[in-house]
């Protein structure tokens, strides 16, 4: 497969803002729509999206604060972002999508579960959690003090961040490469720390919200597969696990070897595990 360019690409405004989309495939295929971490940005799953493009058009955006979206220094919201999806489905003319969010995406796809079930076809979660836990909030303030605290704290932060959220084995693989991903990540974000910031301030309204969106949750009807990394030590399966309690319907599938990045550590087992799900449509693949 030569160079990816989307075939359809625009942008949604919200609130006099721009949501940048692409759309990636001719529209004869069921769709899914691969939902960003925190730090990512579309062109983030080009590498990847030869695993899924003989069998499925894909979809993907940007949140505020990420890549092309607007990033404005004001409050960010994982509802308003997941509500982004139906959007960006009725400007393609699809009724339905495979959700599939990562990390930071896990709670976008899972509030797009919650408020748009009509909408999803399955729903594939790696990364998240959907219950209170306080290292988890730890990691969340510590992470807020890197950003704050100016270039030289958030080039340190360069660092913590890779040695915290990948495995042992795709540290080791990757060893020479990790300085090249530290600096693009500093680079895209060494200007703008106000969206990450933002980014992660928008999981307080989500988490207080969280006891009263669990019915939703529980109601959605479709599908749910659960993906984490068996060496995750940013949400631990045992953590992870819990989803299995929320949804009506789940499967879980750890990956082995794998920390908190699945898709990319681990890719032909994430995407092998996906696409079985994916055809099934059912956790009884």
């Amino acid at each position: 497969m030569g160079e990816i360019v989307p075939d359809r690409e625009g942008f949604l405004e919200v609130g006099g803002h721009r949501i940048r989309w692409e759309f990636v495939g001719k529209g004869d295929k069921e769709t899914v729509c691969l939902l960003n971490g925190l730090a990512m940005h579309t062109r983030a799953w080009y590498g990847v999206l030869p695993r899924l493009l003989d069998a499925y058009d894909v979809v993907l955006y940007d949140y505020l604060g990420q890549g092309q979206s607007s990033a404005p220094d004001e409050p960010y919201s994982i509802p308003e972002s997941a509500g982004y999806l139906p959007r960006v489905l009725d400007a393609l003319g699809i009724e339905k999508a495979h959700a599939v969010g990562v990390s930071y995406g896990g709670f976008v796809a899972a509030e797009a579960a919650r408020l748009f079930p009509e909408r999803l076809h399955t729903l594939t979660l790696s990364g998240i959690l959907l219950s209170h836990e306080e290292l988890f909030s730890m990691y969340q303030e510590i992470s807020l003090r890197f950003y704050r605290g100016g270039p030289e704290v958030f080039e340190l932060y360069t660092h913590y961040m890779y040695e915290k959220i990948f495995g042992e084995a795709f540290v080791a693989a990757m060893k020479e490469s990790l300085p090249a991903l530290r600096g693009r990540f500093h680079d895209r974000y060494r200007g703008q720390t106000h969206a990450l910031i933002r980014l992660t301030r928008a999981q307080d309204p989500f988490f207080a919200a969280l006891d009263g969106n669990l019915a939703g949750y529980a109601a959605f009807p479709e599908p749910v597969l659960v993906v984490p990394g068996a060496e995750d030590r940013t949400i631990p399966p045992w953590v992870q696990r819990k989803l299995l309690s929320v949804f009506r319907d789940a499967r879980w599938e750890p990956i082995e070897g794998s920390g908190h990045v699945v898709y990319l550590e681990k890719p032909d087992a994430f995407f092998g595990v996906l696409r079985r799900f994916l055809a099934a449509k059912s956790t009884s693949y």
